[in-house]
């Protein structure tokens, strides 16, 4: 495999390719053999070996009669990130409280390339077509969370953005040509929220806030889902939309007061 293109001086290849054998691990495949790990990643199959059993040796892959599958300890690579961000505990009251008035499950989600991944959620038991934790990945277009953040890009990062290939494994049902995608976004631009009615996947309806930091950047976004069949878009305009908008600034001001608090160090003799 040739070094890649664009990489400074400092640039760890061997780092790099171990991520990718991480990455190469899909909802639809989760259990992978050498040749599966070789082709997706185009590593050699000794190279690709190599990755994989070291990944075992650390406790992020195993081995099986199948083949090679991730453990749950791959988790704590974002377990880490969302902890260093502090997203959870600064936003997990405010979610709490959304969710017990409007008794819908309440998520956050940040965008990477083309998809968002959810980093935090307060869930209500009900029946969806499509199950969401922690690391979900969704298609950002088709989802109201990715909506409000695909709004605030420049045109030409968001044509750069929605050119990478979606890492969700999944096929939306909506799929826009370009006119009506940007109609749409200027629409979300225009009133500061996004509603999803079945885009992404029969039955899944959901509306969504940006939230941002102190610079009054868009960081992510944070909505409220519902089954199609229980909730109409009226109720979630009137009732649900109101109290998510006052959900979103409180969330907004706290990760505007977190980004200014002083960091003290102490040193312990």
């Amino acid at each position: 495999m040739a070094p890649r293109p664009d990489t400074g001086p400092d640039f760890i290849e061997a780092l790099a390719r171990g991520l990718d054998v991480i990455r190469a691990f899909q909802p639809h495949r989760p259990v992978m053999s050498l040749s599966d790990v070789a082709g997706a990643t185009g590593l050699a199959r000794p190279t690709a070996r190599r990755i994989l059993l070291t990944l075992a040796e650390l406790g992020y892959v195993r081995q099986g009669e199948g083949g090679f599958a991730l453990t749950p300890r791959v988790l704590e690579l974002g377990v880490a990130y969302v902890r260093s961000m502090g997203l959870w505990d600064v936003a997990r009251p405010h979610m709490e409280r959304l969710v017990a008035r409007t008794n819908e499950s309440c998520s956050i989600a940040q965008l990477d390339g083309s998809d968002i991944v959810y980093v935090a959620r307060v869930a209500v038991p009900k029946i969806v077509s499509l199950a969401v934790q922690i690391g979900t990945r969704f298609p950002a277009l088709q989802t109201s969370l990715g909506k409000v953040q695909l709004a605030a890009l420049p045109e030409a990062e968001l044509d750069a953005v929605l050119a990478q290939p979606t890492r969700s494994g999944l096929v939306p049902r909506w799929r826009p040509d370009r006119a009506e995608r940007d109609a749409v976004l200027r629409e979300v631009r225009a009133r500061g929220w996004a509603l999803t009615d079945e885009q992404l996947a029969p039955g899944i309806r959901s509306i969504a806030a940006p939230l941002r930091d102190g610079a009054g950047r868009v960081v992510a976004g944070v909505n409220v889902t519902c089954h199609a069949a229980e909730t109409s878009v009226e109720r979630m305009v009137e009732h649900h939309l109101p109290l998510l908008l006052h959900t979103a600034g409180e969330i907004s001001a706290d990760f505007a007061r977190l980004d200014t608090a002083p960091h003290a160090v102490v040193t312990v003799a």
